[in-house]
């Protein structure tokens, strides 16, 4: 079977597009105004036994920003993202997520002093 990362971003996509108040982004287009989440980065590591399905656990980072005053909307839409995800049955078109978990959520100011940035990491397991 093929690997399933590609189906895994369009699940994720369509998942968080569906469930958040904000827009969702894997890349965002110039001009765009705050607040909205971006799919940011994947990592994957084998996870596979020595015999059976191949398995990857992912970490996926996703990025809130908004330019709201003081921290407020960055966590409420960090909220979202884990009440949205946390736990669910995701289905993918090829594989399939057999865990989905928020890790952990952060929110900062950014050096700017105006813009506000959140984070929110989540592990998934996937199966091949």
């Amino acid at each position: 079977m093929a690997d399933p990362s590609v189906a895994l971003q369009i699940a994720l996509y369509q998942h968080l597009t569906a469930a958040l108040t904000v827009p969702v982004f894997d890349s965002v287009p110039e001009c765009t105004p705050y607040p909205y989440v971006v799919i940011d980065s994947e990592i994957a590591s084998n996870a596979s036994p020595l015999s059976g399905k191949k398995r990857e656990d992912r970490l996926l980072y996703l990025s809130v920003w908004s330019d709201y005053q003081g921290q407020t909307e960055v966590k409420r839409i960090n909220a979202e993202i884990a009440e949205a995800m946390d736990g669910i049955k995701l289905p993918l078109s090829t594989g399939r997520a057999v865990a989905v978990r928020v890790l952990r959520t952060s929110s900062n100011r950014e050096p700017d002093g105006r813009t506000y940035m959140g984070a929110v990491t989540l592990r998934i397991i996937t199966q091949h």
